[in-house]
């Protein structure tokens, strides 16, 4: 592949409006955007979508910099690489970092496709000519929420999800199915709740929800075992898999109904491919999530998504959902709850260099 150079762009851009859970609240996104240029001076562009404080994973903005620049890129030019699969065993010599690993390879991944000057959903065998796009609505009061949810379905978005805790959950839930008694409505709890709360879990399973995404521990999958034989709701699971071997691991306990698959927690398209092998193989409902993240992940995403087995809206949105101006050219457009696949090399997107040099706070260049 001739990789010759990377560019670190650390960027830092506000949201529209601020992103709360009972974990903490994001107004304003620090990410870095990684850039992949081989000899004849093509690139390929990946994204550190991290949060600057470690609520979601243990990594950070700051880790993941970290990790870029004294171990992992350091190991991408240290071997000629021929295929982006080979990423994956290079860096087997370094625990975890997910995060750091999969924007680094996500990278690669969109260069290779430019080479081949094909898709890269193409390249990873996707099928779908749409993407199925959900929403997700946060507010501060029941009122705000009706609204937002509102307006999301005005716009064409089938599925919406809500962020619960055990103070804010069943009755939420209750006012939104009962003024959107037809709508795909999914809870997501981030892990604030025990097997102790189970009988309220439970009281749950009258409102037909879709899904509940990791009510429990972010590291468990034997509890999510019990619960799930408890629930007629399926429990989605979400941060207890980080890597293949977990998923088996749940497989085996059947301590799930659906996987929420993020390349970015996973390390990126080759654990993520394998996990999407193993759910299709036993039945498991799978569906691409979100990071709150600029354009660069975002089409990334786009290309996991088309698969034919995400047959389930993912949180993919539109640019303008975040962002008054997006990274990249086009912007991501959903319409009628749906987004078309991107039939250009690679990702599909260019990056507005005009807008990435307003956000970028500092750049920094490596070369093989």
């Amino acid at each position: 592949m001739d990789i010759q150079k990377v560019v670190l762009h650390i960027v830092q851009m506000p949201l529209k409006n601020a992103f709360s859970t009972h974990l903490g609240t994001v107004d304003i996104r620090d990410g870095i955007i990684i850039e992949v240029i081989d000899g004849n001076g093509m690139s390929g562009y990946g994204e550190v979508v991290a949060f600057t404080t470690p609520w979601y994973t243990e990594e950070t903005v700051k880790t993941c910099l970290h990790m870029l620049e004294e171990i992992l890129i350091p190991l991408v030019f240290s071997k000629e690489i021929k295929h982006p699969k080979e990423i994956i065993t290079l860096f087997n010599s370094v625990r975890r970092n997910q995060m750091a690993k999969a924007s680094l390879e996500m990278a690669i991944w969109d260069l290779f496709a430019k080479q081949q000057n094909k898709p890269l959903w193409q390249i990873i065998g996707g099928s779908r000519q749409e993407v199925l796009s959900g929403a997700v609505v946060s507010a501060s009061s029941m009122e705000l929420m009706i609204r937002q949810t509102e307006d999301l379905v005005q716009e064409g978005y089938t599925r919406i999800k809500v962020k619960i805790s055990p103070k804010h959950d069943y009755g939420i839930l209750q006012s939104l199915r009962k003024k959107f008694p037809h709508l795909m409505i999914m809870a997501d709890a981030n892990s604030a709740y025990s097997l102790q709360d189970k009988e309220e879990l439970k009281k749950l399973d009258e409102l037909k929800l879709e899904m509940i995404e990791q009510p429990l521990a972010v590291d468990d999958i034997v509890e999510h075992a019990i619960l799930q034989k408890e629930l007629q709701t399926p429990i989605c699971l979400d941060e207890s898999i980080t890597s293949p071997m977990e998923m088996k691991n749940a497989i085996h306990l059947q301590s799930c109904k659906m996987v929420n698959i993020k390349l970015a927690r996973v390390g990126g398209y080759s654990n993520a491919l394998d996990i999407y092998k193993l759910c299709q193989q036993n039945n498991i409902g799978v569906w691409c999530g979100g990071m709150i993240e600029f354009g660069v992940s975002r089409a990334h995403n786009i290309a996991l998504a088309t698969l034919s087995g995400f047959s389930f809206p993912g949180d993919i949105v539109s640019s303008t959902r975040y962002w008054e101006e997006d990274i990249i050219e086009p912007e991501i457009t959903v319409k009628n709850g749906k987004i078309k696949r991107i039939n250009s090399p690679g990702i599909g997107v260019t990056i507005n260099w005009k807008r990435m040099m307003e956000v970028t706070k500092s750049r920094k260049e490596y070369n093989a």
